[in-house]
């Protein structure tokens, strides 16, 4: 189990070594600046449009309508009086509106007219030095997404999570880029998920930890049953993890089986590969359920039989102290006519018969593993 451990470690650098340079996107917009809009800009024929940044989206949507192509404009966290003007200008549905504006929203798809709302929980794994009880092993977040025709509208809810290197890299790929809103869409869903074969190995790790803590010979100031805290804990992040990723199966699987007017069938393929990915990490998430809970049990298994020893130890001495104590009891009542009170040997005869049935029973129960 330790040659895992160590595999582990070693692969581990590797996987956030990778995602080096999504993490270094990861900032929210200055807060001296009042616009939650992050970026906006208008891509025709999958290249974004030289001084492509727009001062509003109003601007977008006129350039749009004037030439074609389609809209992209990202915001975070906006406000309800930042994101009504937007709102007003894409013909947002009011409810989906009111969704991505106070956010702790569910994994979903919906269709609202000729816009589908998308709502993908992003989860980003929180380095830690140590495992404890009280540690934080996941940070969630929120991406919610409107595409339509002409536009993508990105709203994303938490400090992780950032799109604008997904951004950058899509605009490298002007062939997959060209094919409108649906494209971004994947691009999107593709990096959540990505997202989450990361962390799901991050979160392996910590699994495998505690595993060996807990079949591990106790160390010098830990007892075994101790790592309840830290089992616990971590199966609270699981479930928080298990949250994200369980209710956006069903979306996926819809983006990618069913036809859709607002996706396009090239794309369509490229969201079963999302979907197969995500299904992956949906069995490896109830297999971390499935495995902390008899982590778990094994761990209170093993207090309970500690409690056990120690209960057969003090039962062990209170036999052999039970010895003496008979004896003296015996030899402590006041009659005048008991015997050998007042023979030579007596004190020390009555002693070697106490030392010698005490250490007799002391032998055996130790021969029988009580001691």
């Amino acid at each position: 189990m330790s040659m895992i451990r160590d595999l582990r470690a070693a692969v581990r650098p590797s996987l956030r070594k990778s995602s080096a340079p999504y993490s270094s996107y990861d900032t929210t917009r200055d807060p001296s600046v009042s616009s939650a809009v992050v970026d906006c800009a208008v891509y025709r024929d999958g290249r974004r449009l030289e001084n492509g940044s727009c001062q509003s989206p109003r601007e977008a949507m006129l350039r749009v309508r004037e030439g074609g192509g389609f809209a992209w404009i990202g915001l975070h966290e906006p406000t309800e009086e930042e994101f009504a003007g937007i709102a007003a200008e894409f013909g947002l549905h009011p409810l989906a509106v009111e969704d991505a504006v106070h956010a702790h929203q569910r994994p979903k798809l919906e269709r609202y007219d000729d816009t589908l709302f998308t709502v993908f929980k992003t989860i980003h794994y929180v380095e830690h030095a140590e495992l404890t009880a009280t540690s934080e092993v996941v940070e969630t977040g929120e991406v919610m997404c409107f595409t339509g025709r002409d536009f993508v509208i990105t709203v994303r809810h938490g400090g992780k999570g950032s799109l604008r290197a997904l951004r950058h890299g899509l605009q490298k790929d002007t062939e997959l880029l060209a094919k409108g809103p649906s494209a971004v869409l994947h691009a999107i869903a593709d990096h959540v998920v990505d997202g989450y074969i990361g962390v799901a190995a991050a979160v392996q790790d910590d699994i495998d930890e505690v595993e060996i803590d807990v079949f591990s010979a106790p160390s010098k100031g830990r007892q075994r049953g101790s790592d309840a805290g830290r089992i616990y804990q971590l199966k609270r992040e699981v479930l928080e993890f298990k949250r994200a990723v369980s209710p956006l199966l069903r979306p996926m699987q819809l983006l990618s089986e069913r036809p859709m007017r607002l996706i396009d069938p090239d794309i369509q393929k490229y969201f079963r590969d999302v979907a197969d990915h995500l299904a992956r990490v949906q069995e490896e998430v109830i297999g971390f359920d499935e495995l902390l809970n008899s982590i778990l049990q094994a761990n209170l298994a093993q207090a309970t039989v500690a409690q056990n020893e120690d209960m057969r130890k003090i039962t062990s001495w209170a036999a052999i102290i039970a010895v003496p104590t008979a004896v003296c009891g015996v030899y402590g009542m006041n009659f005048d006519y008991m015997p050998e009170l007042r023979w030579e040997y007596g004190y020390p005869m009555v002693l070697t018969s106490i030392a010698a049935i005490c250490f007799t029973i002391h032998r055996t129960l130790k021969r029988n593993g009580w001691l």
